[in-house]
């Protein structure tokens, strides 16, 4: 069956449950709901992800303050805080939790092994030892899949369009479990193009400043982030070095990036509310399958470019999804 089959099946068995979901709103429970977060509240990227899936939740029936009650923890970045929040939100007795991100899908793992967990955002949960397979998870854990190792070879695809004359390619990792082989996927495809790539460190946001200092030195032409928690300082850091970029998130562009292509984050956050209320109307994570994005996009952001001197082609622009002027 082809992928595009198999969204299309995910989304109309998603939207075919919608009536039943809306038709069990009768009960008067109050659902506790557990959200955890490798990054800060006080990004406004993240209000506005989390908006987006408050608001899906709430066209569910699910409404904060009234049959709802949300409670939030945020590592700030500082991956090391991450099970003391996981084992604060299990001690609350939630009906579910809401994990973003591979770092706090893994500590709300190792916090409880019962409470339903929805993962909003992983790598390969198979490899991560998360669940037994996609169809068929099989523990207390499902979610979303970002597909981010199938999309790094055109994110680079992407970065050699933009710029042909570049050769060396600083790749960021941090702190993740799935950076490693983000990292390989990123090589092989690199080499298909004639390219260099330069693995570069920045275990916390504390790091990100030496980092660029070692692109610098090892004289990288561009720069590819690999798909983590978004952090501003990422965008100030490429602009103050004139470092071109590319990202796996669209949300960078709206920050000043250059470029991306990835999952949009936003469309994987209803798809994490429509889980959320599944289990509440008592749905078995083992049950659901692990779902794919249902949508990637490409963003641009002409003023970035014309800052660095760049023209991107208008070929590359004609296929955007997203074009910052």
């Amino acid at each position: 069956m082809r992928r595009r089959d198999v969204i299309t099946l995910a989304s109309g068995a998603t939207l075919a449950w919608l009536p039943f979901a809306r038709a069990q709103q009768s009960s008067r429970k109050v659902w506790r709901l557990a959200f955890l977060n490798t990054d800060s509240w006080e990004s406004e990227v993240q209000r506005a992800l989390f908006e987006v899936f408050r608001d899906e939740l709430r066209k569910l029936g699910y409404v904060d303050g009234k049959n709802l009650v949300i409670e939030r923890r945020a590592a700030e970045g500082h991956y090391e805080r991450l099970d003391q929040l996981a084992n604060e939100l299990i001690a609350l007795r939630p009906d579910v939790v809401v994990a973003v991100a591979t770092p706090a899908i893994a500590a709300a793992r190792r916090a409880t092994a019962t409470t339903p967990i929805v993962m909003w955002g992983v790598g390969d949960a198979v490899a991560l030892g998360f669940i037994k397979s996609l169809a068929h998870p099989g523990g207390n854990l499902t979610g979303v899949a970002t597909m981010f190792s199938d999309t790094v070879g055109k994110s680079l695809e992407l970065l050699h369009s933009i710029l042909p004359a570049a050769t060396r390619v600083a790749v960021l990792g941090r702190s993740n479990a799935t950076h490693k082989r983000l990292f390989e996927e990123a090589e092989a495809a690199a080499k298909t193009l004639g390219l260099v790539t330069i693995p570069i460190s920045a275990p916390s946001r504390d790091d990100l400043g030496q980092a660029f200092e070692t692109m610098v030195q090892e004289k990288c032409d561009a720069l590819f982030v690999l798909a983590g928690p978004i952090e501003p300082q990422i965008v100030l850091l490429a602009a103050g070095k004139k470092m071109p970029a590319i990202y796996q998130f669209s949300a960078y562009v709206d920050l000043g990036g250059l470029a991306s292509y990835g999952a949009s984050l936003a469309l994987m956050g209803k798809q994490t509310a429509h889980y959320t209320a599944k289990i509440f109307q008592g749905a078995k994570p083992a049950e659901l399958p692990v779902e794919q994005p249902v949508g990637f996009e490409l963003a641009l952001n002409l003023k970035t470019a014309a800052a660095l001197g760049l023209s991107i082609p208008a070929a590359v622009i004609a296929r955007a999804d997203k074009v910052i002027e």
